[in-house]
C-alpha cells in the first residue's frame, strides 16, 4: 500500500475503532434502527414546511443544475480527495459524467436544504447520520452496472471477479459485523507481525495480564509508565507493527513501560463493572511500582481506559494517596459528555434502558456488533469503499495493521456497559460526587497531578472540543495537545511522517475555540513531545535491569501473553 493510501486509510478507518464504549446503545440494539425515520424526521419536515420559499428556491436551483448536466454544460466535479470517482471514465464517458454530476447536484441540494432546517443539536446529529448514509448509498459508484472499475475487472477476469465478489458478500453476511471485510483474517499474526516489542507477562489476574517491556537503554526513568487501553479493544493498538508502535518508541526513549492486557470477557464475567476495572488499574499500578521499586507511577490511558483511570485518580485523591501517581495522560478520552458528537446525540433514556436490558440478557456486549455501528458512521470510507473493492472488483482488501486490530474485537461485560451508559446519560463526571469509584466520590478537580491530554482534530467519535473540556475539569497543570487525524490515527503517530503536525498552547482558556486561536503548530509527531514531558515527571533515571519481574512477581511468560489471543 502506498504511503498516501495508507494515510487515507489511517485517517478514516482508524476512526471506527473503540470510541463508543461510553455510550454503546446501538452496539446492543443494532444500527439499522438508526436508519429508520423517527420523530426527528417529522420535526425536520415541519421545519422545512415553515420555509416554503427557501425550499422552492433550492428545488429550482437543483432543476436548473440538472438541466445544465443534461446539456453537458455543468461544471460540477467531485472533490479532489473523493476516491469514488477517481477512474477517468467518470469524466471521460459522457453518460457516466452526467450520472455522476446529477448525483453530486442532488447530494449538494439535500445537504444545503438540511443545513437550513432549524433543528436542535440532537435532532440535527441524528438526521445528519441518516442523510449521510442515504447519500453514500445512492452513489453511482456503488452500482455494479455503472462502476467502470468493476466492469473492467469483470472483463479482465472473464467473470471471475463477480464470483469472488459474491462469495465475499455471502461470507460477510454470514456473521457479525455484517459489513464488507476491511482486512483479511490472516493478514497478520499477533506476536509475530503485531505486538512484537520484547517483554514479559509479570502479573496475571482473572481480569488482566500485566506486561513489562524489556529495557532498550542502559538507563531508564525511575518512575514506570502504565498504559491502560480501552476495555472494548485489544491492548496492542499501542504496539502495532515495528516502527508504528508507541510502546516500542517509549521504551527506546528510556521509559519503563508496562501495559494492561484485558481479558476478553464472556457471560461468566457479566458483573464486572466500573469498580472491578478500577480495582484492576490499582492492582496494575501496585504491581508496576513493586517490580520497579518506585514510589510513583505514571498512567497513559486511552478512551474508556482514560475514563476509568481518571476515576481511579479521583479515588486516590480522596484517600490522600494521589502522590502515587506521577502524571496522568488521557488519549482521545471524553470526560464531559455534553454534546459529545454523533454518538452522544444517539442516546436517550428509553434507548439506553433497552440497550442495557439486551446486554444484561447476553451477559456482555459483543464488540463485533459495535464494529458494525462504527462502520456506518463513516459509510463512504468504511462501507462503500470496501463494497466496491471486495464485491464489484472481486479483490481482497490490502493488509493494514490498524484495520486488523479493529477486527480483532472483544466483548464488554454487561455491568460495565450499563455503568458507562449511566455515566453518559447523567454526564456524571462533571458533577463532583455524582459518580463514585470503589465507594469514593469522584471529584475530578481534586486530581491535581500534572496531566497530558491528547485529542485528534478530525475525531468525530470523541470530538477534540469534548476532549479539551477535560482541561477545565482536572486539577493541577494540564497540557493539551491537538494532533492531526481522527480517533485512532491521532494516537498511532510515529515520528518520521513529514506531514504530521500537532498544536499546543501555553494556557487553557475555558473555550476550546480560544485555545485553538492561541495555539502554535509544531511539525512532527507528538510522541517525542510527550516523551520529553513524561521524562520531566519520571523522577530522574537509574541503571536498567536485565531481567523482568521481581522476586515477588516472577515472569509468567513472554509478551504478548495469553489473554490477547482470546476470541
Amino acid at each position: 500500500m502506498s504511503t498516501k493510501a495508507e494515510q487515507q486509510v489511517t485517517d478514516t478507518a482508524g476512526d471506527l475503532a473503540g470510541a463508543l464504549d461510553l455510550l454503546l446503545t446501538d452496539g446492543a440494539l443494532g444500527v439499522v434502527r438508526r436508519l429508520r425515520p423517527d420523530g426527528a424526521t417529522l420535526r425536520l419536515a415541519a421545519s422545512l414546511a415553515r420555509q416554503p420559499e427557501y425550499v422552492a428556491r433550492q428545488a429550482g436551483a437543483l432543476a436548473a443544475e440538472l438541466g445544465r448536466v443534461a446539456a453537458g454544460r455543468s461544471q460540477l466535479a467531485p472533490h479532489r480527495k473523493d476516491r469514488r470517482f477517481a477512474d477517468p471514465a467518470w469524466t471521460g464517458n459522457p453518460v457516466l459524467r452526467r450520472v455522476m454530476q446529477s448525483y453530486l447536484a442532488a447530494a449538494s441540494a439535500a445537504e444545503t436544504t438540511f443545513d437550513a432546517a432549524d433543528l436542535d443539536w440532537r435532532d440535527a446529529e441524528r438526521l445528519r447520520f441518516l442523510l449521510s448514509n442515504l447519500i453514500a448509498a445512492a452513489s453511482p459508484s456503488n452500482n455494479p452496472l455503472l462502476n467502470p472499475s468493476g466492469i473492467k475487472a469483470l472483463v479482465d477476469t472473464g467473470g471471475m471477479s463477480a464470483l469472488r465478489g459474491v462469495r465475499a458478500l455471502l461470507t460477510d453476511l454470514a456473521s457479525a459485523p455484517r459489513v464488507p471485510a476491511m482486512v483479511e483474517p490472516g493478514a497478520f499474526e499477533v506476536g509475530k507481525d503485531l505486538a512484537v516489542t520484547p517483554g514479559s507477562v509479570v502479573y496475571r489476574t482473572e481480569m488482566f495480564e500485566l506486561i513489562q517491556y524489556a529495557a532498550l537503554t542502559e538507563r531508564v526513568s525511575k518512575y514506570p509508565l502504565l498504559i491502560v487501553p480501552p476495555m472494548i479493544n485489544k491492548f496492542y493498538i499501542t504496539d502495532l507493527a515495528p516502527g508504528r508502535s508507541m510502546t516500542e518508541y517509549l521504551v527506546s526513549q528510556g521509559h519503563q513501560v508496562f501495559v494492561v492486557s484485558w481479558r476478553n470477557p464472556d457471560y461468566r464475567h457479566r458483573e464486572w463493572g466500573l469498580d472491578s476495572y478500577g480495582e484492576a488499574v490499582l492492582d496494575a499500578m501496585e504491581a508496576a511500582r513493586s517490580i520497579t521499586r518506585a514510589a510513583r507511577v505514571s498512567i497513559c490511558a486511552l478512551c474508556s481506559g482514560g475514563i476509568v483511570s481518571s476515576m481511579v485518580a479521583a479515588r486516590l485523591s480522596e484517600l490522600g494517596s494521589l502522590d502515587s501517581v506521577a502524571s496522568l495522560c488521557l488519549g482521545v478520552t471524553v470526560l464531559d459528555q455534553a454534546r459529545a458528537g454523533t454518538a452522544g446525540a444517539m442516546i436517550d433514556e428509553a434507548t439506553a434502558n433497552l440497550a442495557m436490558a439486551v446486554s444484561r440478557a447476553r451477559g456482555y456486549l459483543d464488540g463485533r456488533n459495535l464494529a458494525e455501528v462504527f462502520a456506518w458512521l463513516r459509510p463512504d470510507d468504511l462501507i462503500w469503499n470496501y463494497w466496491v473493492n471486495n464485491y464489484l472488483q472481486g479483490r481482497t482488501p490490502p493488509p493494514f495493521d490498524i484495520l486488523y486490530w479493529n477486527a480483532d474485537t472483544t466483548r464488554l461485560p454487561a455491568a460495565l456497559h450499563a455503568d458507562f451508559i449511566r455515566l453518559a446519560l447523567e454526564n456524571a463526571l462533571v458533577k463532583p460526587g455524582r459518580a463514585a469509584m470503589l465507594g469514593s466520590p469522584v471529584d475530578l478537580s481534586k486530581v491535581d497531578c500534572d496531566s497530558y491530554v491528547i485529542a485528534g482534530i478530525a475525531d468525530h467519535l470523541c470530538p477534540w472540543q469534548s476532549c479539551y473540556r477535560s482541561t477545565q475539569l482536572l486539577g493541577g497543570q494540564v497540557t493539551f495537545v491537538l494532533s492531526t487525524s481522527g480517533h485512532i490515527a491521532s494516537m498511532v503517530n510515529p515520528p518520521g511522517n513529514p506531514k504530521a503536525t500537532f498544536q499546543v498552547a501555553d494556557e487553557n482558556p475555558a473555550d476550546a475555540a480560544d485555545w485553538l486561536a492561541g495555539a502554535s503548530t509544531v511539525t512532527g509527531s507528538w510522541w517525542p513531545h510527550y516523551s520529553a514531558w513524561l521524562t520531566e515527571r519520571s523522577g530522574g533515571d537509574k541503571k536498567s535491569r536485565a531481567t523482568a519481574g521481581s522476586k515477588e512477581l516472577a515472569v509468567l511468560g513472554p509478551a504478548p501473553g495469553t489473554y490477547v489471543h482470546d476470541r
